[in-house]
C-alpha cells in the first residue's frame, strides 16, 4: 500500500475543501484498485458531492440546520461555544471514503468531487491521509 499525507488550511470558519486535483494527482501513476482518503480527526469528514453553483454552501447549511451550533445544545465541554456539534459531524459525514481506480484515473461520476467538510473553527489546519491499494 502506498500512501501521502496532505495538510489542509482550513481558516477560522467551516470550510468545505476539493480534494479532488490531489487525489487524482497521487493516482496518476498507479493501475486498478482503491484510493483512501482518511481524515484522522474527531471534527471533520470527507464526502463526495458536487462542487460550485451553491452546493458548498448548502452542505455548510445542512449542516448548520441539522447540528446547530447553539451550546445550549451540546454536552461536550472544550472549545468555542457551540464545539460539540463538531464532534458529532464524523457521525453524518464519514472520516474516510474509498473511491475506484482505474489505469490511475478515478472513477469518479461527472459532478462527483472529493471534498473535505471542516466546520470545526479550533482547528484550522486538518491532516489528509491518501493511500492506495492495488487491486
Amino acid at each position: 500500500m502506498e500512501s501521502t499525507v496532505l495538510t489542509i488550511a482550513t481558516g477560522a470558519r467551516s470550510a468545505t475543501v476539493d480534494l479532488t486535483p490531489e487525489v487524482a494527482e497521487f493516482c496518476v501513476d498507479k493501475e486498478d484498485g482503491l484510493v483512501s482518503i482518511f481524515v484522522p480527526h474527531a471534527t471533520a469528514g470527507v464526502a463526495i458531492f458536487e462542487t460550485g453553483a451553491g452546493s458548498d454552501a448548502d452542505v455548510l447549511n445542512a449542516i448548520d440546520n441539522l447540528l446547530p451550533g447553539d451550546p445550549s445544545r451540546w454536552r461536550h465541554e472544550h472549545g468555542t461555544p457551540g464545539h460539540g456539534r463538531d464532534h458529532v459531524l464524523p457521525a453524518f459525514i464519514s472520516p474516510s471514503i474509498t473511491v475506484p481506480v482505474q489505469s490511475g484515473r478515478l472513477l469518479l461520476g461527472v459532478w462527483q468531487s472529493i471534498i473535505l467538510v471542516d466546520t470545526n473553527v479550533d482547528n484550522p489546519t486538518r491532516t489528509v491521509r491518501i493511500s492506495f491499494i492495488p487491486a
